[in-house]
């Protein structure tokens, strides 16, 4: 098992009002899974794929993650496989403005210890069809191939699972497609991909959807009928 939750609950205080986001969330995810986390704004998805991703603990309860207990891990240790086990791809794309794609996808790995930057970067963005665009800046590219940089740059440290949180939610419908292919065909490679968004018809290119609402998982079911995107061959070559 790759990812388990044990009773998690995570609180804030705020000035002595304290909000409870998360209610006694249990949760098992296998290696090579790929899961959409949906639900409406407010209903403590993001806060979960927080705790998920490392980028935030829960105030109580269990997380296991590659058997391993994160309480017992530092922040130092957390950020460290955060960079070396997590990829994570954002609806605002997070990449350096007026820096190269190829710049953009090496950042990671100036944090580890991988060599060969420059053949690592190129390799994740061949992947999702950029390899003619590695000295292009990020503000020289249209949203959907920044979005697809972002993937790149999640892939470059080959991480055991990547979290993409809204992913489609800046594109439009063309360049959506082409980016849940991407997830969909590295899920088909093996890596486990969980997604986080508000639409139904984003959740169901997953092949489980977990439903969220206050807090508290209201459904977990696996989908029969999921969605296969068509890459579209002209995007992957602009």
């Amino acid at each position: 098992m790759l990812i388990q939750l044990k009773n998690i609950i995570k609180e804030y205080d705020n000035g002595g009002v304290v909000t409870r986001v998360l209610r006694n969330i249990s949760l098992d995810v296998e290696e090579g899974e790929f899961i959409s986390i949906m639900g409406p704004s407010g209903s403590g998805k993001s806060t979960l794929m927080h705790i998920i991703g490392f980028l935030d603990r829960p105030t109580s309860g269990k997380y296991f993650f590659d058997n391993e207990n994160i309480e017992t891990f530092t922040d130092d240790e957390l950020a460290r496989i955060r960079n070396e086990r997590i990829g994570f791809v954002f609806q605002s794309f997070n990449l350096l403005a007026r820096t190269t794609v190829l710049d953009n996808v090496i950042l990671p790995l100036t944090y580890g210890k991988k060599k060969d930057h420059i053949m690592l970067a190129t390799k994740a963005l061949e992947a999702v069809g950029l390899g003619n665009r590695l000295n292009f800046l990020s503000n020289q590219i249209s949203g959907g191939q920044k979005q697809r940089v972002a993937i790149a740059r999640a892939l470059v440290c080959d991480p055991k699972v990547i979290f993409a949180d809204e992913p489609t939610g800046n594109l439009d419908s063309k360049s959506g497609a082409t980016v849940m292919n991407i997830l969909g065909r590295l899920n088909s490679e093996g890596r486990t991909i969980i997604l986080v968004t508000h639409d139904r018809n984003t959740a169901e290119h997953a092949k489980r959807i977990i439903t969220i609402k206050d807090g508290t998982i209201i459904s977990d079911e696996k989908n029969h009928h999921q969605k296969k995107s068509e890459i579209i061959e002209d995007d992957l070559e602009l």
